[in-house]
């Protein structure tokens, strides 16, 4: 049994708080670490040490601190697969998913860091006269950043690049779903020779990640997580006029055109549903199918879908682990019963497999509607479930409908329809190719999904003050 500790100020110290919980492989259901919930002292803590570190830190030239990042960058890709296998064991995901993942990760790290080089830190305006204004960007300072279980290591990198390029220091806080490969990833920081008090990590459940957003030390929170969550997030911040930067859940839909290859299209679909068994902010929850392709596309989706091998991810040839845990399995067994007691029809999967873990299987429903939970709520599981109609414009329509609005996927040749893809209410819109995007990308989700521009220059944006100093152009003597 690991016992996990929490990274403060250049130490790793055991938490103060007296309750324990406990990891657990959701392959397996074997509990394999261990650590303190967290309290209000290891955060106080860990917010002064990120306080005490940040001038420092700041103090550096943006090259070094650059260069400091991508030290780290590659110490954690030197490690990726040694990571795949923690994410593995903590919350189920295939080790050759979860190796890109980090690899991505790892590009994204660096990517953002990178942009730190050409960013304004610094811009000057004249004005009449002669006058002259240099708009100056500050860091915020003691930052914070609590991510979510599905992607641990991914979540931590893309979030940390520009708010550390920029000179500000951090806390992250992880899922107590999955804490085991942050932990590993802030050794490897360590490894890399980051500064002690630049990087801090406290473990715990929600009490300790409330204690972190309320903290008066803290200037921005960066949150990943559900809705209910991002609301108290919200609150607690905005009580304290404090920033936040909120991505929360989707229910995003996938529009598939006539005219479109509806086998496969279809297949790239079924990896949008079902890779990490589901459980992605920008996973394919409804999908719209255009009726004279219907037939042939639910036929290939279901055979698609049939492909996806359910079983422990550390065993070659597993495509599709387990949910991570018990409690998720229930909300997607919950929803497909809903949708089948209303009248819809399974296709395949939608049972669960009498084996340890917490697996479910790749499922394709039809003949769902707008009343059915897998139509309207999170469902962040395995299903696809597909609604048939008889135009592009009544699937945009539909499509449209939803009070979250994270991403959206249009699949499609015909002109006129992709440039009516970007009305689709949504953070982005990809167009035949789900995933897609370079790192000059930046969003900012509609709706209860979430709040903040992400991305490129909006992330700086989003970690650093402007102040305005504006110098005459008449001299101070000139009054004498």
């Amino acid at each position: 049994m690991q016992t996990l500790r929490n990274l403060i100020g250049g130490r790793w110290e055991d938490s103060t708080g007296e309750d324990v919980l406990t990891v657990v492989n959701p392959a397996t259901e074997e509990a394999f670490a261990r650590f303190g919930a967290g309290s209000a002292d290891d955060v106080d803590r860990a917010v002064a040490a990120a306080v005490t570190a940040q001038p420092r830190w700041a103090g550096l030239t943006v090259t070094e601190r650059v260069e400091r990042l991508h030290t780290w960058a590659d110490t954690v890709l030197a490690h990726a697969t040694e990571l795949a296998e923690l994410e593995c064991r903590e919350m189920g995901k295939p080790i050759g998913i979860g190796r890109s993942f980090v690899e991505g990760g790892v590009a994204a790290l660096k990517a953002a860091a990178a942009q730190a080089l050409t960013y304004p830190f610094t811009e000057t305006v004249t004005g009449p006269g002669g006058d002259r204004t240099d708009i100056v960007r500050h860091p915020l300072g003691a930052t914070a950043v609590i991510t979510p279980w599905n992607f641990p290591v991914t979540m931590v990198l893309g979030a940390l690049g520009p708010l550390l390029a920029a000179g500000n220091t951090v806390v992250v806080k992880p899922s107590e779903r999955s804490p085991v490969s942050t932990v590993r990833l802030f050794e490897l920081a360590e490894l890399a020779g980051m500064p002690a008090g630049v990087l801090n990590l406290v473990l715990g459940d929600g009490r300790t990640g409330a204690a972190l957003t309320e903290h008066e030390d803290v200037r921005l929170v960066h949150f990943t997580g559900s809705v209910a969550v991002g609301r108290q997030v919200g609150a607690a911040t905005g009580r304290r006029l404090r920033r936040c930067v909120l991505e929360l859940g989707g229910k995003d839909p996938v529009v598939v055109d006539a005219g479109v290859d509806p086998v496969a299209t279809a297949r790239a679909v079924a990896f949008g549903a079902f890779v990490n068994t589901g459980q992605i902010c920008t996973s394919m929850e409804r999908i719209y199918v255009h009726e004279q392709i219907a037939e042939e596309f639910v036929k290939a989706l279901v055979a698609a879908a049939q492909t996806f091998t359910i079983g422990d991810g550390m065993e070659p040839g597993t495509v599709l682990g387990p949910l991570v845990d018990e409690r998720q399995r229930d909300t997607v067994r919950r929803h497909v019963e809903d949708a089948v007691h209303k009248g819809a029809t399974v296709r395949t999967g939608g049972v669960v497999p009498r084996r340890p873990g917490y697996f479910y299987p790749a499922t394709v429903l039809t003949e769902v509607d707008d009343t059915m939970l897998v139509m309207t709520e999170e469902t962040f599981g395995p299903l696809a479930p597909v609604v048939v109609v008889p135009t592009f414009e009544e699937g945009m329509a539909r499509a449209a409908v939803s009070r979250f609005g994270l991403a959206a996927t249009v699949y499609t040749d015909d002109p006129e329809h992709i440039v009516a893809a970007a009305r689709l209410p949504a953070g982005v819109v990809w167009v035949n190719q789900w995933q897609g995007g370079g790192p000059e990308r930046l969003y900012e989700p509609a709706r209860d999904s979430g709040m903040g521009a992400t991305g490129a220059r909006a992330s700086y944006d989003a970690a650093t003050r402007p102040a305005a100093v504006h110098v005459s152009a008449t001299p101070a003597s000139a009054g004498r």
